[in-house]
């Protein structure tokens, strides 16, 4: 079971990934209702990946990324900027969502300009550090 959990997280980050995209596609033309329900379904599933996350490593510990030299420092700057930025993802995620349930648009609307270029960065970086993890 645990084999398959890194490939179960690459998809539930790129279903983050797309869902974001489709989220601000849909406020952008006014469909506040549909940006709504497919934001929250970017969240279910983020909360989702990090579960998946924490048990794989919980289990596995550290995986060391096995090639050197160029590919090896272009992957420790994609893993430091993806870590340190998912860091940040559950709490701007949190406050972005609180203040529109909230109905405090203005607010989520702030923030909102921060929470999603750095959830996607994360969510598609996810996928790229998988790959050059278990697939190089």
């Amino acid at each position: 079971m645990t084999a398959i959990l890194p490939s179960i997280n690459a998809c539930l980050n790129a279903s983050a990934a797309i869902l974001l995209v489709a989220g601000y596609l849909l406020v952008r033309s006014g469909r506040k209702r549909a940006h709504r329900r497919v934001m929250t379904a970017a969240f279910v599933v983020s909360c989702l990946f990090l579960i998946c996350y924490l048990v794989y490593h919980a289990q596995v510990g550290s995986v060391r990324f096995p090639h050197t030299g160029a590919l090896r420092a272009l992957y420790l700057s994609i893993l430091g900027t993806h870590t340190v930025l998912a860091a940040a993802v559950p709490v701007l995620a949190i406050v972005t969502l609180r203040r529109a349930v909230a109905g405090r648009y203005e607010a989520h609307r702030r923030i909102a300009r921060w929470t999603l270029p750095i959830w996607l960065y994360v969510s598609v970086t996810g996928v790229i550090v998988y790959l050059m993890l278990y697939h190089m």
